[in-house]
């Protein structure tokens, strides 16, 4: 009876699936598309959810198969993220569209991504004074120790790695390695090579302009091949979207989410903060901040469905283009917004964390000394976090052991970390982007009538 009504479900998905396919070719814009596809997932998550259970034999098996639907995008996406870079990079260079210093540029990437994350800091600290969070009330279970153990391990692990070892792994040792994605590190990497390469030929086409031309030609045969390959995948966005929502609604766990229901309204009143932070350094920079939103809105949905900041990149680079951010600018932005400063991730929750946990070992969490070691800590982690990987578990761990604080105690957001990471995720991409725009407008290359209009697919 169970694989009747799994079947049933399945039915129901693609008929939905084919509502979207049949908007498509009505030419329904790219943009309402995926935020009907968010609404409907997050309708069809809570059915399924309401009608079976978060637990059943049902609930598992069609998310399961859904899950080829939502999981299939994303891998996708990943599969073309260190291509697109790879040879945007390069194609940078042949097409002379960087016309700043590499290093500048750099140099202006990460001050804003380091900034805006002590920004995000002070915004998350904040939050938990204002909603009173504390560690002391909130109460372990067998999944919560078990987590914290994790925690504990994962501590063990990565030892006493330093902020300059970690730097270290950023740089590329084995480039054909790093082109597979094997390192946490092999996003950075990878821009550092195209780099190098981008470099060498501009040395060749002044010594070698036969050779230097033959090669631009193959890099931008390549280059269109690759953005072809781009928009045909960011045509599922749609259905990916609505795949992955239906998923992680259908299994919530709203009991849970209730229990600790403080500190999700805390954690969203600090990233919308966040958020409209973003929103006004975008409007120094010339752009309004309801176009902003109005271009960015499918690459944030899809984050924020998606918790992934490497699939996003593609539609991230994209989203920066039709912002009229250069496309060798767009492409170390995004690239380095995946490791470095993520607002969300390695900002807000740890800093959230630290004064929610400090009161458990008689710290006052309002002591003007301890925060501003918070946001000084958080800051630095930010960049550090990029040599280990893993985002907001692995910032939380690096600020939590540096402030002498329980690592452990972060394991009782094992529940709710689903539905808070979405958040996190879709403000790391904003970040990312907004570094872009920064320093397109800094070093004088923000377009003011860029090519692309909007992401479309």
């Amino acid at each position: 009876m169970n694989t009747a009504f799994v079947i049933l479900n399945l039915i129901v998905a693609l008929f939905i699936i084919g509502l979207f396919i049949w908007m498509q070719k009505r030419h329904v814009s790219f943009s309402k598309r995926v935020l009907l596809a968010l609404a409907v997932g997050i309708v069809a998550g809570f059915i399924l959810q309401w009608i079976y259970g978060m637990g059943s034999s049902v609930t598992k098996e069609t998310t399961d198969w859904l899950g080829i639907v939502g999981g299939g995008y994303v891998k996708l996406l990943q599969m073309i993220a260190i291509p697109l870079i790879f040879i945007s990079i390069i194609a940078a260079f042949t097409r002379l569209e960087l016309k700043t210093n590499i290093a500048k540029i750099g140099i202006w990437i990460i001050g804003t991504l380091l900034v805006t994350a002590a920004i995000a800091a002070v915004i998350g600290i904040g939050a938990a004074l204002l909603f009173h969070l504390n560690a002391d009330h909130i109460s372990q279970g067998s999944v919560e120790l078990s987590r914290a153990k994790e925690l504990q391990g994962s501590l063990k692990e990565m030892g006493d790695a330093t902020l300059p070892s970690r730097i270290l792994e950023l740089f590329p040792a084995n480039p054909f390695l790093d082109l597979t994605g094997a390192r946490a590190t092999s996003t950075i990497a990878v821009v550092i090579f195209s780099v190098i390469i981008g470099i060498a030929f501009l040395g060749v086409q002044r010594k070698q302009p036969k050779e230097a031309a033959l090669f631009a030609r193959g890099v931008d045969t390549i280059y269109a091949i690759v953005l072809r390959i781009v928009r045909l995948i960011l045509r599922l966005t749609p259905y990916g979207v609505f795949a992955i929502m239906t998923n992680t609604v259908a299994t919530s766990d709203a009991t849970a989410i209730l229990k600790l229901g403080n500190f999700v309204l805390a954690s969203y009143a600090a990233l919308i903060v966040m958020f409209i932070i973003h929103l006004l350094i975008v409007s120094f920079t010339g752009i309004s901040p309801l176009t902003y939103v109005k271009k960015t809105l499918p690459v944030l949905t899809f984050a924020f469905t998606s918790r992934t900041s490497a699939g996003a990149l593609p539609m991230n680079i994209e989203a920066q283009r039709s912002l009229g951010v250069p496309n060798g600018i767009a492409n170390f932005a995004a690239s380095f917004g995946l490791s470095i400063g993520q607002n969300g991730c390695a900002g807000i929750y740890p800093a959230m964390l630290a004064i929610m946990i400090a009161p458990t070992v008689g710290i006052d969490p309002t002591s003007i000394s301890f925060i501003l070691t918070v946001v000084a800590v958080v800051a630095i982690s930010s960049f550090g976090v990029a040599g280990v990987g893993g985002g907001a578990t692995f910032a939380a761990i690096i600020v939590l052991s540096t402030l002498n604080l329980p690592v452990g105690l972060a394991g009782v957001l094992i529940s709710i970390e689903p539905l808070i990471d979405m958040g996190r995720t879709a403000l790391n991409v904003s970040d990312s982007m907004v570094s872009g725009i920064v320093t397109s407008k800094a070093t004088k290359n923000l377009e003011k009538e860029p090519e692309a209009k909007e992401i479309t697919a």
